[in-house]
């Protein structure tokens, strides 16, 4: 069955983008997903199909419409199994475990944002995920949907050519990526790893994990934190599944 990516959107143009290019825009050419981009002012109210309205409380700029919200939602409904996530620097960290497992479903609907954001009632009253893809400020949310979309486009079956790509990567065991190298082993003075080219597949897996947990615990405390706290615990249930096996 082929991912359908469902994006809503007052840029409807933007879609598929530079997801029509590379890998993802072979897989689009393929089959193995589908992009269709719908245009929220055809949910709009009035001559001018207005799709916002002042905040109440007052401040600046303009605020999306619930009902022009789920209006799209109802018209353009993909299936029950389907997210709905709306793109938003209010939003939840996306993270890698998030796009597994909107990869692994049927596919995915975008709420886009813009201006002020949408009425939060019709996010809580319709299950609305809330994501945001980095700690700063988009013009809108359609960047941040092509983000989402290239990562789960990706871990789709038949699209990436080495399938390992997928697990040896930044995130993918908690920990980001060991440093890479290739041809010429030696570049403007500097000379790869020998370990790289010793042959020895035991002593290079073990590098690059010693390189992994390093360089994580130096530019990202916070998952190293998280990474610790999980090898505790599976160190603490291994512990105790070997004290039950010993009784």
């Amino acid at each position: 069955m082929t991912w359908q990516a469902t994006v809503l959107t007052l840029f409807p143009e933007m879609f598929p983008g530079p997801l029509g290019l590379s890998l993802a825009g072979r897989a689009l050419q393929a089959g193995l997903w589908a992009c269709r981009a719908e245009d929220l002012r055809q949910f709009g109210l009035g001559r001018h199909r207005a799709v916002d309205d002042t905040p109440f409380g007052g401040g600046a700029g303009m605020v999306i419409r619930p009902d022009v919200v789920d209006a799209a939602f109802s018209a353009t409904q993909a299936g029950a199994d389907v997210p709905r996530v709306y793109l938003s620097p209010r939003g939840r960290p996306l993270t890698q475990q998030d796009v597994r497992r909107y990869a692994a479903g049927p596919g995915v609907m975008l709420l886009c944002g813009r201006f002020e954001g949408v009425d939060e009632r019709v996010l809580q009253a319709r299950g609305v995920e809330q994501v945001s893809i980095g700690d700063y400020i988009l013009s809108g949310g359609e960047t941040a949907a092509l983000v989402l979309l290239d990562a789960c486009v990706r871990l789709l079956p038949g699209v990436m050519g080495c399938e390992e790509s997928g697990v040896e990567e930044s995130f993918s065991d908690g920990l980001l990526e060991y440093p890479h190298y290739t041809r010429p082993a030696v570049w403007d003075g500097h000379a790869v790893p020998d370990i790289l080219l010793s042959g020895n597949h035991a002593a290079i897996a073990a590098w690059r994990h010693k390189q992994a947990e390093e360089t994580t615990r130096e530019r990202r405390p916070d998952l190293w934190s998280a990474w610790l706290a999980r090898k505790e615990a599976n160190r603490a249930v291994a512990v105790g599944g070997t004290a039950q096996a010993d009784h």
